[in-house]
């Protein structure tokens, strides 16, 4: 209340000063609607990620599917890799590349799921600018290596179907190693201007963000400025990353579906297809939430409710490493194999130790 009388009574004295010094005098004064800035800039403090729009009251029981979700993640992913690094039979470049696929699937969803759940389960909403600039980078670099790492897998079943007895002189260790760091360069270098782009515009409408994550576009629609730019370079990203890499996908299983055909045995075709069904999934489950969650923003903004946005944008980030581990373990059949050998094994060492 003491607040407000002073308030109500600097704005009175502020009638009667020249016109000049009423101009500086109310560049001075704070209000409630500019507390959140960074001094006289419009960068602000911090932000408040507001969850899910619509679905505040449900909240914590949203949070389950999604805890469920990223438990299987975590526990699937680091099984995969282990079984990978530990079986020597599963050192071979399709699982090399299967391994590097869960690890960046690990770092995808822990770049955003540990955040969403406080905010779902405790109400913790506020993110500092700079860690949810820090976020934004993360879950778009590692976005943008999950695809490249499925184009990659995508030429290593072209290469083991097309050339099978040059596959394992293609495909060395060093050739897969070049290809996961410019996998990962690419990623970088691409997402690094998304940082600046949204550090220069100015937020003078507020910091609440109506999502669980900072999301390039999600930031940058609450500025007041122009966002052209940044709508822009985000549609060059998308073209340069998953435009090309849609392109090498679809010209190697064309050249894949082209050799499995002209084979004269129908058990070597069936064979060749069963080898490729699992990857295929991957790519399935990849594209498509990413696809809405890339279209909705930029073109679907009205028309779809916002809290089905939100639970998209997180199942896009949560179903490849969920699925993945599961689809890769039933379908493929050297995983299957080892892992019941790994169980066998685990069973039989306490007999062994009595």
């Amino acid at each position: 209340m003491i607040k407000k009388i002073l308030l109500v009574s600097s704005s009175l004295i502020l009638l009667f000063l020249p016109t000049e010094q009423f101009y500086n005098r109310c560049i001075e004064l704070p209000t409630a609607s500019t507390s959140f800035l960074n001094g006289t800039s419009l960068t602000p403090v911090s932000f408040i990620l507001n969850g899910i729009p619509g679905l505040e009251e449900v909240h914590l029981w949203v949070s389950f599917p999604l805890c469920t979700m990223y438990s299987i993640a975590i526990t699937g992913n680091f099984g995969l890799m282990y079984l990978i690094y530990s079986e020597e039979a599963l050192h071979r470049p399709m699982y090399i590349f299967l391994a590097l696929l869960s690890f960046t699937d690990v770092l995808m969803c822990t770049s955003t799921l540990p955040n969403t759940l406080c905010i779902l389960w405790f109400n913790l909403k506020e993110i500092d600018f700079k860690a949810c600039l820090a976020q934004m980078f993360f879950v778009h670099t590692f976005t943008g290596m999950e695809s490249g790492v499925l184009m990659l897998m995508a030429l290593d079943r072209f290469v083991a179907i097309c050339y099978p007895l040059r596959y394992a002189t293609i495909l060395t260790s060093s050739v897969i190693a070049k290809a996961g760091l410019l996998t990962f360069l690419r990623g970088v270098m691409l997402v690094i201007p998304f940082t600046f782009l949204t550090k220069r515009l100015p937020y003078c409408r507020g910091n609440v963000i109506p999502h669980t994550y900072c999301d390039h576009m999600s930031v940058a629609k609450i500025s007041c400025g122009n966002v052209k730019v940044n709508a822009v370079y985000g549609l060059m990203v998308a073209v340069l990353i998953g435009g090309f890499d849609i392109l090498c996908i679809t010209v190697s299983y064309t050249m894949i579906l082209l050799a499995v055909v002209s084979l004269s045995s129908a058990e070597a075709r069936q064979k060749a297809f069963s080898t490729c069904t699992a990857h295929i999934f991957a790519i399935v489950i990849t594209y498509v939430p990413a696809f809405f969650t890339f279209f909705t923003h930029r073109f679907g903004g009205r028309s779809i409710p916002p809290h089905i946005h939100i639970i998209m944008a997180n199942l896009y980030l949560l179903m490849p490493p969920t699925m993945n581990p599961i689809v890769y373990g039933i379908k493929t059949k050297q995983i299957r194999t080892c892992i019941t050998r790994f169980l066998l094994q685990g069973k039989d060492n306490p007999l062994h130790n009595i």
